[in-house]
């Protein structure tokens, strides 16, 4: 399996924290060089190791933001 590249361009904030560390955070990731993109998802100390995510450009994150100002 191909080698996952990825930057974390800009961290947005952290969502929560696990008992064992890990912490769901949005920021934003430039995945394998492409242009970074607003992403969800739980990582291990010093970034070492990652959950599964999602990605949202900034069209969906501002899709979100309304759905949930709706709220």
């Amino acid at each position: 399996m191909a080698e996952i590249k990825f930057e974390i361009t800009q961290h947005i904030g952290v969502l929560s924290e696990s008992a064992k560390g890990w912490r769901k955070e949005l920021n934003l990731v430039s995945w394998n060089g492409r242009e970074p993109k607003f992403d969800i998802r739980e990582w291990a100390l010093e970034y070492a190791k990652m959950g599964k995510g999602i990605t949202l450009s900034q069209e969906e994150i501002k899709n979100l933001q309304a759905l949930l100002a709706d709220k």
